[in-house]
């Protein structure tokens, strides 16, 4: 887990969805739901 990763992830808790995080953060909503996605495949190892 990178702090970025962390970071994108409590500003989805704190926005209630993905797209207003993505729009919080100034990225694009895919490139967020891939950082998520990385997230979830590192955490189920």
């Amino acid at each position: 887990m990178t702090l970025q990763q962390l970071k994108y992830f409590i500003e989805i808790v704190n926005c209630g969805s993905i797209n207003k995080a993505a729009e919080s953060l100034f990225i694009s909503q895919p490139s967020l739901s891939n950082a998520v996605k990385d997230l979830e495949a590192e955490s189920r190892c």
